[in-house]
């Protein structure tokens, strides 16, 4: 078999086989095929990810000149895109090893073939939301103080401590399953290939060779992790609601911004990861092997937790609506109908109870009804933290008139650059690495039964179809 020029394939002698060969053959050719080559569209979207980033950069030097007054942020509301967008980012990071962690402690198949996506997301994440502290501080070389003079009593030291450890582990957890994949392309590299590539997978395959010691030590490896990350990954987001919680800003002075936040994050982590599998599914046609189980199995997570998402909602506004302390009137009459209300109400119809009415109603439950419904999550826990950063703000804390907010176009710039850059680094990613656990597919799931309307012969049959096209590398 041959992928292309420059990859040659032999199966390793101790490989575990539990799928037919052509449909293993069809496999190993798809998920390698980026890595023989690309055209010139992903060298132009290349191209306009870094021209975005270039006019962020562009924008955060006004900023690095002329102070944080280029931004919409003032003395009375300190907080706005910069802050909105960490809390965003460390969100969608939740859900991609946290999830897989858990769907691999409960050895759940169907999931297999999207899981490095998964692990994906939250490293890529956890690298651009770790960005806006730094941004926002408006003298980035300040962050060496916390380092000096900071004190272990404040919640941003608890901050810096729980993602640079989250940041760690999901970084070995997205590195362990690659191994046996790393050692697969160092086997199929041709001699024409490319000697950092030749250089690159050796390195990185760490002398595997598939042996039963190595599997078990690899399984060792992965299950410690597993267990590791959950309870890291819940208290990342509990320490990040806490900078909220702990202050005395009403509607921020909460005591269940902990599960609150948690449960965001892993609502919106889960819609991060239908949108990123659609995405993939699509440009590198994996239609085969990301199929529709995999978006209505995750819909089904993601239309659970728009229940929990309506129970906190419900919760917390019930509460402190009915004893309405100094300051709840204020923020429910701009949330509810003054100037921060069509967010408000957009976020609990529109991204709440219709994606949870898309994924209750069979008709809708689909591929194309899932991504739609896991669009509309994103969009309104982006929203939700902005209420929650600027509407907590808003509130007076002295009897002064409200301020408003409204970002710039430094603040646009600068969240379009983060934007662009975790597509970049996904992008990148694509091109140089297996998107799709080869190994774990191929041993521990292989090829999933289609119904005959789909077009396969006959129904529960395994999938069979022509071999894609070769590529060259």
């Amino acid at each position: 078999m041959r992928v292309g020029a420059g990859w040659s394939v032999s199966e390793p002698a101790q490989a575990r086989v539990h799928a037919p060969a052509e449909w293993r053959e069809r496999l190993e050719q798809r998920v390698l095929a980026p890595l023989a080559g690309t055209g010139w569209r992903y060298w132009a979207w290349l191209a306009f990810l870094l021209v975005v980033i270039a006019w962020a950069l562009y924008a955060y030097s006004r900023q690095l000149e002329y102070g944080l007054i280029v931004a919409g942020v003032r003395d009375r509301i300190s907080w706005g895109l910069y802050i909105i967008c960490f809390v965003f980012f460390i969100g969608i990071s939740h859900a991609g090893t946290l999830l897989s962690a858990i769907l691999r402690a409960t050895k759940a198949r169907w999931q297999l073939s999207i899981t490095r996506m998964a692990e994906l997301i939250t490293v890529v994440a956890l690298l651009v939301g770790a960005l806006f502290p730094f941004i926002d501080m408006g003298r980035p070389e300040r962050i060496f103080n916390l380092f000096i003079f900071g004190r272990w009593q404040s919640p941003l030291m608890w901050d810096i401590l729980a993602i640079t450890t989250y940041l760690t582990g999901s970084t070995i957890y997205l590195y362990l399953p690659l191994i046996p994949d790393f050692a697969r392309c160092r086997d199929r590299l041709g001699p024409t290939a490319a000697r950092w590539k030749r250089w690159f997978f050796a390195t990185a395959a760490l002398d595997w060779n598939g042996s039963a010691e190595h599997r078990q030590t690899l399984e060792a490896a992965m299950t410690i992790m597993m267990i590791v990350i959950i309870p890291v990954a819940v208290s990342v987001h509990t320490v990040v609601s806490w900078i909220f919680a702990m202050s005395l800003r009403e509607p921020m002075n909460s005591t269940v911004f902990g599960a609150y936040f948690v449960a965001g994050a892993i609502y919106s982590g889960i819609a991060a990861i239908i949108v990123l599998m659609a995405v993939l599914r699509k440009l590198l046609h994996l239609e085969e092997y990301i199929t529709r189980t995999q978006f209505v199995n995750l819909g089904y997570l993601l239309g659970a937790f728009t229940l929990i998402m309506l129970y906190f909602n419900l919760s917390e506004y019930a509460v402190t609506g009915y004893k309405m302390a100094e300051g709840t009137p204020f923020n429910f009459q701009q949330l509810m109908v003054g100037p921060l209300a069509p967010l408000f109400w957009f976020y609990i119809l529109g991204s709440i109870a219709l994606p949870g009415l898309i994924i209750l109603y069979p008709r809708t439950r689909t591929v194309s009804g899932v991504v739609v419904a896991a669009v509309l999550a994103l969009v309104g826990m982006w929203i939700e933290r902005y209420l929650i950063v600027v509407g907590g703000f808003r509130v007076p804390l002295m009897p002064y008139q409200p301020a408003s907010y409204s970002p710039t176009w430094v603040e646009w710039s600068i969240l379009a650059g983060a934007f662009a850059l975790f597509a970049l680094i996904i992008s990148v990613f694509a091109q140089l690495f297996p998107v799709v656990s080869l190994w774990e597919v191929i041993e521990h799931r292989g090829p999933e039964p289609v119904p005959e309307a789909a077009g396969v012969r006959g129904a529960g049959r395994l999938q069979v179809g022509p071999l894609p096209e070769r590529s060259t590398l």
